[in-house]
């Protein structure tokens, strides 16, 4: 077991939403020793760059701009970048941060001292579509749809502000944030290429999501037809399919088809992972159509959970340290 003070790790963004929650995991940790900036330099590029360059792990909770030019100021090649923007999500020489996605990513992740961390709607989507193109039941056409349901957190702390101040004036509705609101009406959201890339798809879904009057939580689902997949594919092969996928996961939980416990009086709770590392996973519907939905807390599994997640693969520590299931 790692001693106290093991690992030195910074976090450079460290006021943002995903950098305090990653605060909260870390200084919980006794093989930590976090590295920390004064509040009146955290502009200052020396000293930005001095900090990077001591650390084992340094996360970058930053605007791709900006993680961009942290990332370039590193030259300690013993120093892990782990990245929480899309900057990179997609670059070939950085390991995508998921280590569920198949058989060598944790392999991939413990080697690489570059690791771009996986967006919150992009985790919930890919958890749900890869195994089943890996399997062959989902074509790689498919022209899928998606939608989410996510809480205020994921707009970081303009709109966590925004909607506090809100629902404190009107805690029982009747001001427009206290209805959900879709957003990316173009369709051009940020989180499509890792999507389509690490899904292995042919094309990005069309994506839909909406941001609800709740502080967290993320639903992402996806409609299918059966009768447009392989002959006779059956609900059930598709659980089949997660099932073999995340057999040895301990962070991704699959569940019986059309399972009740989760449907109260027919509705599906969203924050039913909050507070976790955990993926849920289920299929809903009948015998002609379908309905895949994965769960999780998008500061957790979905942002700053997942971080360290992959910072305990790459340091070689177990998988579970800090997190909960």
């Amino acid at each position: 077991m790692a001693s106290k003070g093991s690992f030195k790790v910074y976090v450079d963004g460290q006021e943002g939403t995903t950098g305090l929650r990653l605060f909260d995991y870390l200084q919980a940790r006794d093989d930590i020793e976090l590295l920390r900036i004064d509040s009146d330099r955290r502009k200052d590029p020396v000293e930005r760059a001095r900090l990077l360059n001591a650390a084992d792990v340094a996360f970058l909770c930053l605007p791709d701009a900006a993680s961009r030019e942290a990332a370039a100021m590193v030259e300690n090649p013993d120093t892990c970048l782990i990245d929480a923007s899309t900057a990179f999500r997609t670059d070939p020489d950085w390991a995508y941060g998921l280590p569920e996605l198949d058989d060598g990513q944790r392999d991939r992740i413990r080697a690489s001292k570059r690791i771009a961390n996986v967006g919150c709607h992009a985790s919930a989507f890919i958890l749900l579509v890869r195994p089943l193109v890996d399997a062959g039941l989902l074509p790689a056409d498919y022209p899928l749809s998606a939608f989410s349901l996510t809480g205020y957190s994921g707009g970081g702390k303009a709109m966590i502000a925004e909607y506090q101040a809100a629902l404190d004036e009107k805690p029982n509705g009747g001001d427009r944030l206290s209805a959900p609101r879709p957003y990316a009406m173009a369709l051009g959201h940020k989180h499509l290429p890792e999507m389509q890339q690490h899904g292995r798809l042919a094309q990005p879904p069309v994506f839909s999501p909406i941001v609800g009057p709740f502080l967290k939580g993320l639903m992402v689902s996806v409609p299918l037809q059966l009768s447009h997949l392989g002959a006779g594919t059956r609900a059930e092969d598709l659980l089949d399919a997660y099932r073999a996928h995340y057999a040895d996961e301990p962070f991704v939980r699959v569940w019986p088809f059309e399972d009740i416990d989760n449907l109260e009086n027919g509705f599906f709770d969203v924050q039913g992972a909050n507070e976790t590392n955990r993926v849920d996973l289920f299929v809903f519907g009948n015998e002609e159509r379908v309905c895949l939905v994965s769960r999780l807390d998008n500061l957790g599994k979905g942002a700053a959970g997942s971080a360290v997640q992959n910072m305990n693969v790459h340091l070689g520590v177990d998988e579970m340290t800090g997190l909960s299931i």
